[in-house]
C-alpha cells in the first residue's frame, strides 16, 4: 500500500514533532505509512502525488493575510509550495485534506478572500453539519452537531469559487469544505485529543490565541471539553484515499 504524506508548516520545533504524532495517531497508521516533510526546513519540489495514497496539510503560527513584505523568505516558500500542491490535487482531484493553516492557502488559490472577522480564539467549539456535509463520504462519518478544537486569528470571508461548504461554526461560517470530489479543508483541527492542545497551547502561550496569563484556566476547560469525534474524519480520509490508490 502506497504511503501518506504529512506536510509540517509550523517553524516552531517543539510543535512540530507533537504535531506529527496526533496525526499518526489519528489517522491510524504506522510510522512507516505516515512520511513526514517539514516544509520550514524542506522546499516540496514537485507534488509526490504518483507516490502516496493522500497528502494532509498541518496548521501553522503563519497567517496568509500577513502583507507579502512583512513574511519571511521561510513563509513564502511554504505557501508557494502549499499553493503548488492545492493546483496539482484540484488538477487531479487527489485526496488532499487542508487543515486550518492550510485551508488559507487553497481559499486563496480558489481565488477567494480572508480575513480576521469571523477569527476563533483557541477552545473546543461546536460545529454543525449543513446538508451537503451530512451527505459527504468523508465528514458525513461525524455527527450532525459535534466539538472539535480550534483557534484561529484569519478565516475564509465566504465560501471560495467551487466549493462545497459542509460545516460551519457559530462564529466561523466556513469550518469544513470539498472541492471536487477528493479536495478537503477544514478550518478546525482534527487530529488533537485535549491532552495534544494543552501541550501545543504551551508551545503557543505567547502567540495571541487565548490571554498568556489565563493558561491555567485554558488548560482547565480544554480537559473538560468533550472532543471526540473529530479524529473519525482523518480514519475516514485514509480509508478513502486508500481505496482510490
Amino acid at each position: 500500500m502506497k504511503p501518506f504524506l504529512f506536510l509540517a508548516a509550523r517553524p516552531e520545533a517543539d510543535a512540530v514533532g507533537p504535531e506529527y504524532e496526533s496525526m499518526r495517531v489519528a489517522m491510524g497508521l504506522e510510522p512507516e505509512r505516515l512520511v513526514h516533510l517539514r516544509l520550514d526546513r524542506e522546499p516540496l519540489g514537485e507534488p509526490p502525488l504518483d507516490r502516496v495514497a493522500g497528502v494532509v496539510v498541518g496548521g501553522s503560527s503563519f497567517n496568509v493575510i500577513t502583507p507579502e513584505r512583512e513574511k519571511s523568505a521561510t513563509q513564502r516558500r511554504v505557501e508557494d509550495d502549499l499553493a503548488r500542491l492545492a493546483e496539482a490535487a484540484l488538477a487531479r482531484d487527489f485526496p488532499v485534506l487542508f487543515t486550518c493553516y492550510g485551508i488559507g492557502v487553497l481559499t486563496r488559490v480558489l481565488g477567494g478572500t480572508l480575513g480576521t472577522g469571523y477569527a476563533e480564539p483557541a477552545d473546543a467549539i461546536e460545529l454543525t453539519l449543513t446538508p451537503e456535509g451530512v451527505a459527504d463520504p468523508l465528514v458525513g462519518v461525524l455527527p450532525e452537531r459535534f466539538h472539535a478544537f480550534a483557534g484561529h486569528k484569519e478565516a475564509a470571508d465566504e465560501l471560495p469559487p467551487g466549493a462545497v461548504l459542509l460545516a460551519s461554526s457559530a462564529r466561523c461560517p466556513v469550518q469544513v469544505y470539498r472541492v471536487g470530489g477528493n479536495v478537503y479543508a477544514t478550518q478546525f483541527h482534527p487530529e488533537v485529543s485535549a491532552g495534544d492542545f494543552i501541550a501545543r497551547a504551551v508551545v503557543y502561550r505567547h502567540h495571541g490565541y487565548f490571554p498568556a496569563d489565563e493558561l491555567d484556566a485554558f488548560n482547565a476547560r480544554v480537559a473538560a471539553a468533550s472532543v471526540t469525534e473529530p479524529r473519525r474524519m482523518l480514519r475516514r480520509f485514509v480509508e478513502l484515499a486508500d481505496a482510490e490508490a
